[in-house]
């Protein structure tokens, strides 16, 4: 590898001392501002929260370019760095230890996510009635305030909150999960990523894709695995597991109960 990028979010506080960070190590590498990507890299180096990689990510899988996250947000669960690990991470990168994975993404129409699709009511002070289609065949009717499809990537973060399950990155499967569904009965899918989803409501909708970009539809959207993977460079130590644990604190007992006398 030979042609790097640094992509900085630099509404991130801390985010131009990290860049100036970086590029004292990559002598040689671009700058590229998250608002004005560009194609012809080898790899790409990602400052920024989940926010700014899943942005990232979604640009650059088209030219199955890899990326690396420096986590300077809140949670960080698609980073590989902090600010403090920034040279260990970045030698590592330069002597070939890390892995590449091919995180499966959603599309609709023109639209891609990684994490996922969100549908909700464009009148938000209201639930409304989605029927869900699975290869054009009638599944349900959910009563909800909207419906989350979800990568396995995606897993951790909406769909995660929304009760649904985690996934394993390597699966290839999506979540569909309804939000706060008015029955007991209606639980979060797991179904192949072979699958097409259609979703079928009445009045104005809104997608959401990643939470990033927006457009509205009025009767009906058809959602399916993406032609295109994004690539996530890992340490090669890291395993998702371990991210799990350390970052979403994984079955780990409030503090009061491991001192517990039982």
């Amino acid at each position: 590898m030979k042609n790097f990028a640094i992509c900085c979010n630099h509404e991130i506080p801390n985010s131009v001392q990290v860049k100036d960070k970086l590029v004292q190590i990559l002598k040689d590498a671009e700058i590229l501002d998250i608002d004005e990507l560009k194609s012809g890299y080898d790899f790409v180096f990602v400052i920024g929260g989940d926010g700014t990689i899943l942005k990232t990510a979604r640009f650059y899988a088209k030219s199955q370019t890899p990326i690396f996250g420096i986590n300077l947000g809140r949670l960080g669960f698609l980073s590989q760095s902090s600010e403090q690990e920034i040279e260990n991470s970045v030698d590592k990168i330069l002597k070939g230890r890390y892995l590449l994975e091919d995180r499966i993404m959603l599309k609709s129409g023109e639209y891609t996510a990684l994490n996922d699709f969100v549908i909700k009511s464009c009148d938000t002070g209201r639930t409304a009635k989605f029927s869900l289609k699975i290869n054009d065949k009638f599944v349900c009717d959910y009563l909800a305030d909207g419906i989350i499809i979800s990568t396995p990537t995606g897993s951790t973060a909406y769909g995660l909150s929304a009760g649904g399950p985690v996934l394993n990155p390597s699966l290839n499967a999506f979540v569909i999960v309804p939000i706060c569904p008015h029955t007991l009965t209606a639980r979060p899918i797991v179904v192949p990523d072979s699958e097409k989803i259609t979703v079928c409501t009445d009045g104005e909708n809104l997608l959401s894709a990643d939470g990033q970009e927006f457009y509205e539809f009025d009767s009906e959207v058809c959602i399916e695995k993406s032609d295109y993977t994004a690539k996530l460079a890992l340490i090669a130590e890291s395993d998702f597991y371990s991210v799990l644990k350390n970052k979403l604190h994984w079955a780990t007992p409030p503090a009061y109960m491991e001192h517990a006398d039982y």
